[in-house]
């Protein structure tokens, strides 16, 4: 069982803790933080856990040439990659807002520091975790200092190989054990045959100290669903209020009614999990009463006769007896009482 550790206050991820659910707004609320509100209000109504925002401190995040390149993409909302970004970048101020308005609805709130000195603002604000952009993932300096802030990290795996996970993980670990990894592919959409859900299950074994998520840009909302059933403790989704906005994540993102089925699902697939225990539960009882088989004998047999298994057969006898799983335990016992044909043999017709 993956470690456990309390990810936002009062609430706990890994072990038997419920999957925790993430609505990544991200940047899809336009530059509009009144469509940001919208957004939180809808992930809350859904029933996730937690909104994420992504917080940029663009001098630090671009050189100066990589903002001032021409950016024509139909997404675009400047002619400079540096005017789009500007455009989708709330103010500190604005952050604050718009973490109060989600501690008012009852919904945690974070964002991706996508720079060391976007983390320090998300540090001073108090936000419950860090989430680290599989971009940063390889950049070990910024894992170092965010480690030892002390605040929990989720840490997104795309783009990145096993290799580095392990040195990320290094990283961490020495200065903060509560984190979680979570497989990720870094496509817009993602397609169904990149997803590698399977990476799931090495990333438990390779790390079985932390508990490992997943991460989703794919197309619906199954593949998410299988990820839980397979141990993820976190899953991370876009959102947005409409796929046919401009921006390139809108079309990885799921609208609220997918949101809504993705929570219900999850939970569903949780409940279902149970226990590791097999055994006959008190639900089977009924099914067990009439459909249940019992050792039987094939033909009549009088007492003190040694029990041979041509004797012996399995059917749904009235009464219930010896369950046929025990039947060779019987051959050489001797039965005390005679018995006729279809006769069930029960505990106290044989010897010992």
């Amino acid at each position: 069982m993956s470690a456990e550790f309390e990810l936002c206050p009062g609430r706990r991820i890994g072990g038997s803790n419920p999957c925790f659910i993430i609505a990544e707004i991200g940047q899809n609320h336009q530059g509009d933080i009144e469509i940001a509100k919208e957004m939180i209000r809808m992930a809350k109504d859904c029933g996730a856990d937690c909104v994420k925002f992504q917080k940029s401190e663009l001098e630090h995040r671009f050189t100066k040439r990589a903002l001032a390149r021409p950016y024509n993409s139909p997404h675009s909302w400047g002619n400079t990659y540096g005017a789009h970004k500007c455009h989708l970048e709330f103010s500190h101020e604005q952050y604050k807002d718009l973490q109060t308005f989600s501690r008012e609805l009852g919904i945690f709130f974070t964002a991706s520091g996508m720079d060391e000195m976007a983390a320090e603002f998300l540090h001073e604000i108090n936000v419950p975790f860090f989430k680290v952009a599989s971009a940063d993932t390889s950049n070990i300096p910024y894992l170092e200092k965010t480690a030892k802030k002390g605040r929990p990290m989720v840490i997104s795996s795309g783009m990145q190989s096993m290799e580095t996970m392990r040195c990320v993980y290094q990283t961490v670990k020495k200065h903060n054990p509560n984190f979680t990894f979570l497989q990720c592919t870094s496509a817009y959409p993602l397609a169904t045959e990149h997803v590698n859900l399977h990476i799931i299950t090495e990333f438990q074994k390779e790390f079985p100290d932390i508990p490992i998520g997943y991460s989703g840009h794919e197309a619906g909302i199954s593949v998410s669903i299988a990820a839980v059933a397979l141990g993820a403790k976190v899953v991370e989704r876009h959102v947005t209020l409409d796929k046919r906005w401009k921006g390139s994540d809108h079309a990885a993102s799921l609208e609220p009614a997918e949101l809504k089925a993705l929570v219900s699902e999850i939970r569903t697939v949780e409940l279902s999990m149970g226990s590791p225990l097999k055994q006959m539960l008190p639900c089977e009882a009924s099914c067990h009463s009439k459909l249940g088989k019992s050792v039987v004998v094939r033909r009549a047999v009088q007492k003190g006769m040694e029990l041979t298994l041509d004797m012996l057969g399995v059917k749904v006898a009235e009464p219930q007896g010896i369950p046929p799983q025990y039947i060779f335990r019987l051959v050489g016992k001797k039965i005390t009482v005679d018995a006729e044909e279809d006769d069930t043999i029960t505990n106290d017709m044989v010897e010992d």
